[in-house]
């Protein structure tokens, strides 16, 4: 019962003492990934913001695309960071350089890549195939290659 008490008493302090607050953008996805087989991607994200220096993004999507001649859906989710620190320069954050991750029932694939303004990203990694049988008898493993067009809520308001 005092762990508890101490963890409750914890939390409040911490969460007294943190002074910046995360600004949360909701994104719609397209796009296109290649993972041993070419897949249209639709989802939405989420982009966790205290300022522009460092973004979060975690999203849901789902993967759509046909293999031995056979239409096929995945659920993915992934995570990124996003990196610009580059200061006194006019145009504040133009591009930032992507690391994340994306994981489906079939395959996780650690990438990078480049994004320009948040909104185009073009990233690239390698997945591992978490089940032999793959999709339709094609194990997803190699090459990942993702194009993703985010488009922020509020500009469709």
């Amino acid at each position: 019962m005092k762990s508890i008490i101490y963890t409750v008493v914890l939390l409040f302090t911490f969460c007294g003492l943190v002074k910046s607050q995360l600004t949360v953008h909701k994104l719609l996805t397209a796009g296109y990934v290649y993972q041993n087989q070419s897949f249209g991607e639709v989802g939405g994200k989420l982009l966790f913001l205290s300022n522009d220096d460092v973004v979060f993004r975690t999203g849901v999507s789902a993967l759509m695309g046909s293999s031995n001649q056979k239409f096929a859906i995945m659920p993915k989710v992934s995570a990124d960071i996003l990196l610009n620190f580059q200061k006194n320069v006019d145009f504040y954050h133009a591009h930032y350089f992507v690391l994340g991750a994306e994981a489906t029932n079939k395959y996780i694939a650690p990438k990078a890549g480049f994004s320009l303004f948040g909104i185009l990203d073009l990233t690239g990694g390698y997945g591992f195939s978490l089940d032999k049988d793959g999709i339709n008898g094609k194990e997803l493993k190699g090459l990942n290659i993702n194009f993703t067009i985010n488009i922020p809520l509020v500009l469709l308001n």
